[in-house]
């Protein structure tokens, strides 16, 4: 085995927290090498220390051979080391070619940049890379897959030596995925090294040929993908055995608590019905642009009605905002936690009670008494790894970042709780908390709306399951009768045999 890459010794102190403590990696020419671990493990700073965005207190890293240390991610990106984050750093009005040469477009004597010399540049690299991309259409045309091809073809416009890649696949659909990791495997073929992070352990069973661990900053162990199981995998992350990663499901029989009667959206010809139970868990499965995510804003006020009528414990009830659903006691945790769910610059304290300001008030004013005792209530009851209420949420990891956006909704004390991928971008550990926490809040009578891309989740959670194409439900399955193939063919447009 041929060694690309070598670092060993890496420490890293921030004030107040030592991120990494004496962390080893190696990765060979040609090896899809993953990198896992719980949210705070130190995967992110690990990568950036290699990437030339943080510079390691203690260590050696060699590189093909040589002893470096990256001082910019420009020196990274001269020495054959690039990273694509999770999220995109693409110009969306900008061509695709315009985005895969940023600062480094050809010009002529004036100053005027060579388009056709730049189109025939940025069509040499995404045919090297085998990718049916049109190097003058305008980013914000392509699909999301599209978007993250192309920040992987600037990355390796550089001549990239090793890869690395930030939970890449967090919002592409399974067959995009798989137009990924095909990439992937040609890259490693031609000897790029591949550094891989994800929280999807079927993803790194499926692609990588061994796999670091590290926990709470420090290097657990490398173990070649072959020779273990996810639950060995699942252990050196967390340092003790998980459990079952999905409650027990209810068996009691259950009143209906929201009532959605034909439900038409602006725009589409389906108007959808359903009911959810007090105490029950309903999952929405579908492929990415069913209309899940539009059906819940809808019902959460966010978004407008064309007809149709809601029903909370019979009684129709008119949701025109947020506000009023909130004033209806019904949540709604957004699919993307940093855009349209938390407050990253503002403390875990105020996050928590956004929502519901009343929590936290005496008469006219603000109690400060009150709204530490609220967050301090929910840090300990979903245990939220802070340093104290008024830490900025944009300092936590991201699975507590999660759990400080649950908190938030959980102050409304909801009758119904929808929640929309409610553990995308969080650890295993993570994961199995939140599953834990949807299902006693179902327990305590809350009706539970679980959107969500991952088929396992849906069938571990699930008391039934609702599954969407082109903005209708077309199917109602128990969950005893659900499984992962009925689903995708629902989902696809297909009947399954069994349903003709």
């Amino acid at each position: 085995m041929s060694l690309l890459l070598q670092a060993s010794g890496i420490t890293k102190l921030f004030p107040g927290t030592l991120a990494l403590d004496n962390v080893q990696l190696d990765v060979a020419r040609g090896e899809i090498h993953a990198v896992v671990g719980e949210n705070g493990a130190g995967k992110s700073t690990l990568m950036k220390i290699l990437a030339g965005v943080h510079t390691a207190d203690s260590g050696q890293i060699i590189f093909d051979g040589e002893p470096i240390a990256p001082s910019s991610p420009r020196d990274a990106l001269e020495r054959g080391i690039a990273i694509v984050y999770q999220e995109l750093s693409l110009v969306p009005p900008l061509t695709v070619a315009e985005n895969i040469y940023p600062g480094r477009l050809p010009t002529g004597p004036l100053g005027f940049v060579r388009y056709g010399q730049l189109f025939r540049q940025a069509e040499e690299v995404l045919r090297s890379l085998d990718l049916n991309v049109d190097p003058r259409a305008l980013v914000s045309e392509l699909s999301i897959a599209k978007q993250q091809l192309v920040e992987i073809a600037k990355a390796l416009s550089f001549d990239t030596k090793l890869l690395i890649l930030d939970e890449p696949t967090s919002a592409l659909t399974e067959r995009e995925v798989e137009i990924l990791f095909s990439l992937l495997r040609r890259l490693a073929q031609q000897g790029v090294g591949i550094l891989y992070i994800s929280h999807k352990l079927d993803e790194i069973f499926k692609l990588s040929d061994r796999v670091t661990v590290l926990r709470d900053g420090k290097y657990v162990g490398t173990v070649k993908t072959a020779e273990v199981r996810a639950d060995d995998i699942i252990r050196m992350m967390v340092g003790r055995e998980l459990g079952h990663m999905f409650p027990e499901k209810s068996r009691v029989e259950k009143q209906p608590l929201l009532e959605v009667r034909n439900l038409r959206l602006p725009g589409q010809t389906a108007a959808n019905s359903f009911t959810l139970h007090a105490g029950e868990v309903i999952g929405f499965a579908g492929l990415i642009g069913s209309g899940r995510t539009e059906l819940a804003r809808a019902i959460f006020g966010a978004d407008g009605v064309e007809s149709g009528e809601i029903l909370l414990n019979g009684q129709p009830v008119t949701i025109g905002s947020p506000q009023e659903a909130i004033r209806h006691q019904i949540g709604y945790l957004p699919e993307d936690r940093k855009a349209a769910g938390l407050f990253l610059d503002m403390s875990v304290k105020l996050n928590i009670e956004s929502a519901n300001r009343a929590a936290v008030t005496s008469g006219p004013y603000i109690s400060p008494r009150k709204e530490r005792a609220l967050a301090e209530q929910y840090i300990e009851q979903l245990n939220i790894n802070t340093s104290g209420v008024e830490q900025e949420v944009r300092r936590l990891s991201g699975g507590n970042q999660q759990k400080t956006l649950v908190a938030k909704w959980l102050a409304i004390q909801p009758k119904v709780f929808i929640v929309d991928e409610p553990t995308r971008g969080v650890d295993v550990g993570a994961k199995s908390e939140i599953h834990h926490l949807l299902r006693r809040l179902a327990d305590a009578g809350v009706a539970v709306m679980m959107i969500s891309s991952e088929l396992p989740e849906i069938l571990g959670m699930s008391d039934r399951v609702l599954v969407m194409h082109e903005g209708a439900i077309v199917a109602e399955l128990a969950a005893e009768a659900a499984s992962e193939e009925i689903i995708m063919q629902y989902a696809s447009g297909q009947q399954p045999a069994l349903a003709r």
